[in-house]
């Protein structure tokens, strides 16, 4: 599987199928899925905590690291995944309908290159 070539709907099913497999459903509602990302994000998080900006290129050159976050990453995906499939969203069509209204809120010729807080009523950036 590749990205190039995979699509969001066939990753959809790869996960609705792993836990159809393990029955999970019941498990699988959106308030449990919701903090298991948030469990996963801070898993990622803990790899850069503490890391020195220029720091990054030899922490991202270890393979051995690259692994692991690549793994967090995967972990976070999934859940992303089940949540969409548990509450039945289009995944593709919301992230469009929020970069629309993120394209709206942060215009590429007033942000091109640098970024500050718009106004308050307003989400914030994907």
């Amino acid at each position: 599987m590749a990205d190039e070539t995979t699509t969001v709907g066939e990753l959809r099913q790869l996960l609705a199928d792993f836990v159809a497999e393990r029955e999970w459903e019941k498990f699988h509602d959106p308030k449990n899925l919701s903090m298991a990302i948030a469990i996963e994000t801070a898993e990622l998080m803990e790899h850069f905590q503490w890391v020195r900006n220029e720091e990054l290129p030899e922490l991202l050159a270890d393979e051995r690291r690259r692994d692991e976050i690549s793994e967090e990453i995967a972990d976070i995906t999934c859940f992303v995944l089940a949540l969409a499939n548990a509450m039945e969203l289009d995944l593709s069509s919301s992230v469009e309908r929020k970069l629309v209204k993120n394209a709206a809120k942060y215009p590429a010729e007033m942000f091109r290159g640098r970024y500050f807080k718009p106004s308050q009523d307003s989400a914030g950036p994907c």
